[in-house]
């Protein structure tokens, strides 16, 4: 139990700076995003956020298409994630392991949960701003669509 709550302790203490740095990063990131993701980064439309740190924000889906689905963007700009550079990988793996946690907040991970990334038209992606979709609360059929 000590190197669990040293743990704790840790990711406790990495966690995001304050809300308000976060907010000039964001709008400093955004400001050549043309997409609704980057007017939401900018603050140009209110969308509250499940969760926020300086790397992304996590908010509840416009259109759900499960009982629980929310997204997962990254504040950096990336069109789509074939555009991710190796650089990038932190990000990219920040970005799986913070839909872990928001589902953990929601109280979906017993039961399941489904993250999808569409990358490009033909594969449903209508706003180029990468982004994970979280969906839970019903079964999932497989295969998708």
């Amino acid at each position: 139990w000590d190197m669990i709550r040293a743990i704790a302790r840790s990711v406790v203490a990495v966690r995001a700076p304050p809300l308000s740095s976060c907010r000039v990063l964001a709008s400093s990131m955004a400001e050549e995003n043309t997409t609704v993701f980057g007017r939401i980064l900018r603050g140009e439309i209110a969308v509250p956020f499940i969760y926020e740190d300086d790397k992304c924000v996590a908010f509840r889906d416009a259109a759900p298409q499960a009982p629980t689905h929310f997204l997962v963007i990254p504040r950096k700009h990336i069109p789509k994630l074939s555009d991710a550079t190796p650089e990038q990988k932190e990000l990219l793996g920040h970005l799986m392991l913070t839909a872990a946690e928001v589902a953990r907040s929601l109280g979906i991970e017993e039961s399941g949960y489904r993250l999808v990334v569409n990358n490009g038209a033909d594969a449903g992606q209508t706003v180029f701003h990468l982004h994970i979709h979280v969906l839970a609360g019903r079964s999932l059929s497989w295969p998708p669509g």
